[in-house]
């Protein structure tokens, strides 16, 4: 089935003009993406509530003992596994947000697109509203829930919405109906949501609120050993997407044309983006705007719709603004801090007004 949108639509696929950039070049802009990366997890790892010099930091890292016992502590035990789930989480959310945009052939298209994040908050939402959990706190109080159970409650929910996704790309013809399908998903999971929220008792919706606010500060050492496999697998999974990736450019008739056999290369990118999508949002909460607003600024930055090229890309930036996001949140210091959402929105939104009014100024929109 051919997918191309009318031309009034936002979801026309557009030849690239230059879609192989010159080698060297390419090669340089990664280079600095790669020291960008660093010079943020660094950066994520000394400034805080407590500011530890750069070359303490170095030294910690490299098994060394920093000069004061409480640096050494700060660094290994609350601020390497912050800013290690912040880059794991901007490059998931980056490259599914890449691998929805190209399947649906839609510049809008998000990692969410699928309801994956709102089976997620529907099983947040049954632990922290339903009535079995009106004296639960999810950040830490709760005798036998506690993070642990949050994060089981969105995993679970995440699961349940990835094994019917997984069901129906394996039954549908259409990535089109796919996309109408994950959507219906999340209208009836966010359903829910809204009424558990309407009849629950006013602690329980602030618990749930705060949870949306996002953040990369709740993943422990613990969850990092289920959290780290689950967005390496998808990654992983994604990187062996590139070649049909590239192929649906143009539609699945090119690709089929191509001897690309679109319906499992459909499902193997659903269920890549699914993982990365389903993983963050249980550790992480729902964390928006990165996966929109990153493949758009790969493009940019490199002028090609070669996966091979803007995979590692969106990798690399995702990651590393995902921790200068962090960075930015914790600005207003130490006892307060900005919910992580409202970074990546004020960020991310003009973004999406630019990506939006370029296309106009085109007749594209």
């Amino acid at each position: 089935m051919n997918l191309s949108l009318p031309s009034t639509g936002v979801g026309r696929a557009q030849a690239p003009a230059n879609p192989f950039p010159p080698l060297g070049m390419r090669r340089g802009v990664l280079a600095l993406l790669v020291a960008f990366v660093v010079f943020a997890f660094l950066l994520s790892l000394a400034v805080g509530a407590v500011r530890i010099p750069l070359d303490e930091v170095v030294r910690v890292l490299l098994g060394g003992q920093a000069s004061k016992d409480t640096w050494q502590t700060i660094i290994l035990l609350f601020r390497l596994p912050k800013a290690i789930t912040a880059l794991l989480a901007g490059a998931a959310l980056s490259v599914a947000g890449l691998q929805m945009q190209t399947l649906f052939r839609n510049p809008l298209a998000d990692p969410f697109v699928l309801g994956i994040s709102s089976g997620a908050s529907l099983g947040v939402a049954l632990v922290v509203l339903g009535g079995a959990a009106a004296s639960v706190s999810v950040f830490g109080r709760a005798a036998f829930l506690g993070d642990f159970g949050l994060v089981s409650a969105a995993s679970l929910g995440a699961a349940a919405v990835f094994s019917l996704v997984m069901l129906i790309a394996h039954r549908v013809h259409s990535a089109i109906t796919l996309l109408v399908l994950g959507l219906m998903i999340g209208y009836l999971t966010g359903a829910v949501v809204s009424v558990l929220l309407y009849f629950a008792l006013p602690e329980q919706v602030s618990a749930y609120i705060n949870w949306t606010f996002g953040s990369f500060g709740g993943v422990t050492w613990q969850q990092m050993r289920a959290f780290a496999p689950a967005t390496l697998l998808g990654l992983g999974i994604g990187w062996f997407t590139v070649k049909p990736l590239n192929a649906l450019l143009l539609g699945e008739n090119y690709a089929a044309s191509m001897g690309v056999n679109v319906r499992a290369a459909r499902w193997w990118v659903t269920a890549s983006a699914s993982l990365l999508a389903g993983a963050v949002t249980a550790f992480c909460g729902p964390i928006g705007f990165l996966g929109l607003a990153v493949p758009h600024l790969c493009r940019a930055l490199f002028g090609t719709s070669d996966h091979r090229v803007l995979l590692p890309a969106a990798l690399l930036l995702g990651g590393g603004l995902a921790l200068i996001f962090d960075l930015i949140a914790q600005m207003p210091g130490a006892r307060a801090a900005l919910p992580l959402n409202v970074v990546t929105s004020a960020v991310g939104a003009p973004i999406v007004l630019w990506i939006v009014l370029r296309r106009q100024s085109f007749g594209r929109v």
